[in-house]
């Protein structure tokens, strides 16, 4: 008979998976309504610039 060994392994629940909703960001907090109006105004100011000289 072969012998056992008397380690038991346990099941890896991360796998090194990293697991972004527990992070906390410091950063702002957009809504996508936001950044899509900042861009569309950003958009309208550089074409502005470009033909307004």
């Amino acid at each position: 008979m072969a012998k056992k060994d008397k380690k038991v392994d346990m099941p890896q629940t991360g796998a090194g998976l990293v697991r972004y909703f527990d992070e906390e960001s410091v950063g702002p907090k957009l809504s996508p309504q936001q950044v899509v109006i900042v861009t569309v105004v950003l958009a309208i100011f550089c074409f502005v610039l470009r033909f307004s000289a």
